[in-house]
């Protein structure tokens, strides 16, 4: 079970990432059709070209994907009694992926509207969190739970948690109004991307200030969060450097897509910090 735990882990963050690259890249509609790559065509056809590889390759991995989330339910039903936690977060992921695949085919059928593709990632970070809060527990003995932190302290990164999730909602209207469309023929119409990137920073750096109170806090007080939100620092540090540097060197695709890799584990990260607030009764006594 802890071995395809986490191959849904890695395998919703991979997709994360080779989503982006088709974004990045211009291959939003190497495929033309869904679920067929073509008309009459499962798989891509030379006249796609490499943008038809790159999109195939991306749907490629919802295959095992979706397998991997099935077994981890199949896997968690034989301690559904014990663990009613990770039964509920396994049918959550296999809910989510099953309208992921449907939400993609949306896309290519409505030639990449902003909405929808942010929308689909948004959905994927969500995956990846789900999946991240099944291991925490996964590794954690079941039963009662009860408070492993000062108020404060909860209230604190709860408040964080709120910034985190306008951060990555600014970062997405960002993306979704930036120049990398998914399509050299599709051509966004909106917001002004240059006044987002500035209104996007701002939650950053909020976040920023609030999670390093919470390390110090955490660490001073020897607190079960601790490490995790030392983690979460660390993370964060890494996207604003990104960030700042991408936004003042023309947007580099490979950056961008860095970027929102880093936001999916910036965000399982603050779900685990989260958890960490409380323990199991039994791991107290």
């Amino acid at each position: 079970m802890r071995i395809f735990a986490w191959a849904s882990f890695v395998l919703n963050t991979l997709i994360i990432a080779t989503g982006g690259a088709v974004r990045l890249t211009g291959s939003g509609l190497g495929c033309s059709e869904w679920p067929l790559c073509t008309p009459g065509s499962l798989v891509p056809t030379a006249e796609m070209g490499v943008h038809g590889l790159i999109e195939f390759g991306n749907r490629t991995i919802s295959g095992p994907l979706l397998l991997v989330a099935i077994l981890v339910v199949v896997l968690t039903w034989k301690i559904r009694a014990e663990r009613r936690d990770l039964m509920v977060l396994s049918w959550i992921v296999l809910g989510l992926v099953l309208l992921q695949a449907f939400v993609g085919g949306v896309i290519v059928w409505e030639e990449l509207k902003a909405v929808l593709v942010g929308f689909h990632y948004t959905v994927s970070l969500i995956i990846v969190c789900i999946t991240a809060a099944y291991l925490s527990r996964m590794y954690e003995v079941g039963g009662p739970r009860e408070s492993a932190a000062p108020k404060g302290f909860k209230i604190l990164a709860h408040v964080t948690t709120l910034v985190m999730a306008v951060l990555i909602f600014m970062g997405v209207l960002t993306t979704g109004s930036g120049p990398h469309s998914g399509d050299e023929n599709v051509v966004r119409q909106g917001f002004d991307a240059t006044l987002l990137s500035h209104l996007h920073a701002w939650p950053g750096y909020v976040a920023f200030a609030l999670v390093a109170v919470l390390v110090g806090w955490a660490v001073s007080k020897h607190l079960r969060a601790a490490r995790w939100a030392v983690t979460l620092l660390l993370v964060l540090v890494v996207q604003i450097a990104v960030g700042i540097y991408q936004s003042r060197h023309g947007l580099p695709p490979v950056l961008v897509g860095v970027h929102m890799v880093l936001a999916s584990l910036a965000a399982a990260t603050m779900t685990v910090t989260v958890l960490r607030l409380k323990k199991p009764v039994a791991e107290g006594a």
